[in-house]
């Protein structure tokens, strides 16, 4: 019998206590009895994890036990059960229990603690999962580990990439955190409400749920006036009262987009000034040459982009296939920015482009990844221009199937540069002074070729959510003017299919050199959302069946049950609910939701650290010359992974926030109207209901809906009250008043004005139960309604 201890132990024996306080040692914790080779208890395993958090695969967890053979199959069916019943969660390539922070994670130093430890939390945190867990920061010694090499030293503000670790003090944080890198020092900035005091001087209102007021000096106010949203830094901490700031800047009304848009760069800690270095070396940086370069000048690619792009990373072309192996088979030519040439690994572009790991867009700005010396002049691929480019030449069967392709450097010259409106509506026979010459020789080409590649996606079925997306228009002023949802025209479609088959040619090539990439991968939904999804859908009529092995034509068939009934939108939110998030990593799981065993973003270096990090991948194990990945980048591929999934998340966040607080000050003058509304989400405390018209959402609290009892049931997505049956379903439409707009939060808060339906039988049955049920919320008189987002 082997003996495997929660964590390492002092030469004493004894267990470390909180760090940083030296002689104070905590209680020594019974470490796990582990019998070698025998499968382990479920209890055993749920405590070895939650301890373990870096060997927490199934391979490690084998090898830990030491399991081999049947033993190993019999650990991988725990495993699943653990998941189903919701014990259990992937996490990229390892486990964790529902609630913990992953192995690798990125972390906002945001305070002390008594004893001067800094305490950091998650960059990103759900908000259903509550409050962000505190995790105490180890601040190496400045030789590292082991006395090699130099730790890196981090400070309150700076946004560092850590390994977590469990804490052994039950006293104090539930994690500890080692430092692999800081990403960011934040230098103590803050963002806030200017509020002006009687005799000069003022306070600061924080923007951040858990900021604090700060007092501003009349010296030091900045010219800042009355309801001014600034920035500052702390100028004193004392141990009473509160702390003292300086204007550093007047970002200007809380009421425009760019205020708007500053709240959430800075709440998510978005960089988005570069500096000096970054901007001197895009400004040095001199065109590409032809070396180890194809001219392809001579090849009619276009663009095909939004109206208002300024970026141009990918530009397309067709034609038949003249092989006569191929019959009635198409080439399809798709070529993208060649980034890597201008920024290479560890320079001055490349830190910071990593630091950002993805351009952000808000409605009326764009935080970009690069410069625009880089993004928007050397590297688009702008109409008659020379510019270098990565290629890929496919090659479709008249079924659609890609019977093959090849990768080239190459020297190009966009042929044109067209908006998706432009293109369609020369396909539709309504062609301009500019598409008309090119309808015959390069659009209708390009369509055919669409047509064929139609048929292999459809034979593929990808995963077919019908999700409109909602863009807001913004006046002169900066602030709303409508919200609409932009028509989805076979433009998009075309450039979509062309783009994610150009990503499947880069991960098949990789992996046939051998090559270490990021992939793009999407896990299929944990079977604990099936469960929850398939409850659901039998409320409905329609069947979903058990087991593990799920495809995305699953929930396709779903989906098309569901089509053009009252059902329909709530069916397809609620497989939205059920999927797993896409990320990066370099471990190859496939992609659920397009039903692909091999993809890697390729086609957006411009915007997106992942596919810069393909190009380099390509450019070095295709021999293409200079700029391709290093050693050292193939080494910390899964830091590299863990950090863009984390920016991408962060980008998403501040992009929504920023239009929910557009909305709700777009909003906010017409608090006590009544709008049309529908029920999008429902929960123990409230119902969510979105207003198409607007692209918002608000909540209803439960105390506010009237005096019946109400009842959540989770399966039916339903609050019903208990008293009268009657109750409210997710998509319902209903009538809501507007309570309260929050436009710094971006919040709303509705009342309800319909009465609610008749619950479906099912409901009625469950209520039958009595209060005593788990899902039971009983609506408690006299309490005060949630404020803000739920």
């Amino acid at each position: 019998m082997s003996r495997i201890p929660r964590e390492r132990t002092n030469p004493a024996g004894k267990r470390p206590g909180k760090i940083g306080r030296s002689g104070k040692d905590a209680p020594a914790v019974e470490p796990l009895n582990i019998v070698h080779g025998a499968l382990p208890s479920r209890e055993v395993i749920l405590r070895f994890i939650a301890d373990h958090p870096q060997k927490a695969s199934k391979r490690e967890l084998a090898k830990a036990f030491g399991l081999k053979g049947d033993s190993r199959v019999e650990l991988k069916h725990m495993l699943q059960e653990l998941e189903q019943e919701g014990m259990l969660q992937k996490n990229r390539k390892s486990l964790i229990r529902p609630g913990a922070l992953p192995p690798v994670t990125v972390l906002d130093i945001t305070t002390r603690d008594k004893d001067g430890d800094l305490i950091g939390r998650p960059a990103e945190w759900p908000e259903d999962q509550g409050v962000a867990p505190a995790v105490a920061i180890r601040q190496q010694s400045p030789a590292g580990r082991q006395g090699r090499g130099k730790a890196p030293v981090a400070g309150l503000g700076d946004r560092i990439l850590a390994k977590i670790f469990p804490a052994v003090d039950r006293g104090g944080p539930a994690y500890t955190a080692r430092i692999i890198k800081v990403i960011d020092r934040r230098r103590g900035a803050s963002m806030g409400v200017f509020r002006a005091a009687p005799g000069g001087g003022g306070r600061l209102l924080p923007i951040e749920r858990r900021g604090e007021e700060m007092v501003i000096d009349p010296d030091f106010t900045g010219g800042a006036a009355d309801g001014d949203l600034v920035e500052v830094e702390v100028a004193r901490l004392g141990r009473f009262g509160l702390p003292r700031a300086k204007v550093l800047s007047v970002v200007g009304s809380v009421g425009s987009e760019k205020a708007i848009s500053m709240i959430a760069i800075h709440a998510h800690g978005i960089p988005h000034v570069f500096p000096p270095a970054v901007i001197a070396e895009a400004d040095d940086a001199k065109p590409a040459n032809m070396s180890h370069r194809e001219d392809w000048r001579d090849v009619p690619l276009i663009t095909i982009d939004p109206a208002d792009a300024k970026d141009h990373d990918d530009a397309v072309y067709a034609e038949l296939d003249p092989s006569p192996d191929n019959p009635g088979g198409v080439l399809v030519t798709v070529a993208i920015a060649d980034v890597s040439w201008y920024v290479r690994p560890n320079s001055p572009l490349d830190r910071e482009a990593l630091k950002r790991g993805n351009s952000v867009y808000f409605p009326d700005r764009v935080v970009p990844m690069l410069p625009e010396r880089i993004s928007n002049d050397l590297c688009s691929l702008k109409q008659g221009v020379d510019r270098p480019a990565l290629a890929v030449r496919m090659s479709f069967s008249a079924e659609g199937r890609k019977i093959g392709h090849t990768f080239h450097r190459i020297m190009m010259k966009s042929a044109a540069k067209l908006s998706y409106q432009q293109a369609q509506a020369a396909i539709d026979g309504k062609p301009d002074d500019q598409t008309g010459p090119m309808l015959e020789p390069i659009l209708k080409p390009l369509w055919h070729a669409y047509e064929v590649m139609k048929r292999g996606r459809d034979r593929r079925q990808p995963l077919e959510l019908d999700m409109p997306e909602r863009k807001i228009l913004l006046k002169p002023d900066g602030t709303v003017d409508r919200v609409f949802v932009p028509p989805r025209l076979d433009a998009h479609k075309l450039i979509e299919e062309m783009m994610i088959q150009a990503n499947v040619c880069a991960a098949e090539t990789l992996e046939k050199k051998r090559q270490p990439l990021i992939y793009r991968i999407h896990d299929g939904p944990t079977l604990a959302k099936q469960e929850i999804l398939r409850e659901f859908l039998a409320t409905l009529g329609i069947s979903l069946a058990k087991g593990g092995n799920m495809r995305a034509n699953s929930f396709n068939g779903i989906l098309a049950k569901a089509d053009g009934t009252p059902h329909q939108t709530m069916v397809n939110e609620m497989v939205l609910r059920s999927q797993s998030q896409a990320i990066y990593g370099p471990e190859n799981i496939g992609h659920f939701g397009l039903n692909l065993m091999k993809y890697a973003h390729f086609t957006s270096p411009i915007r997106r650290y992942a596919d810069l990090i393909v190009h380099r991948a390509l450019v070095g194990s295709l021999g293409f010359g200079e700029g391709g990945i290093t050693p050292d980048e193939e080494a910390a591929l899964d830091d590299i992974a863990a950090e863009i999934s984390t920016f991408e998340r962060r980008a998403m966040a501040a992009e929504r926030e920023t239009v929910d607080r557009l909305i709700a000050h777009h909003l906010s003058g017409r608090v006590g109207e009544e709008f049309a509304g529908r029920v999008s989400g429902v929960t123990k405390s409230g119902l969510f209901v979105a207003l198409p018209d607007y692209g918002a959402d608000g909540f209803v609290p439960i105390s506010t809906l009237g005096t019946d009892y109400f009842i959540y049931d989770e399966a039916h997505q339903a609050l019903s009250g208990e008293r009268t049956g009657l109750g409210y379903r997710l998509g319902d439409s209903v009538t809501v008043k507007l309570a309260e707009a929050i436009p710094l939060a971006g919040a709303l808060r509705f009342e309800m004005i319909s009465e609610g339906r008749e619950m479906p039988t099912a409901v009625r049955s469950f209520h039958k139960a009595g209060r005593r049920d788990r899902g039971q919320v009983r609506k408690k008189p006299g309490t005060r309604p949630p404020r803000g987002r739920h």
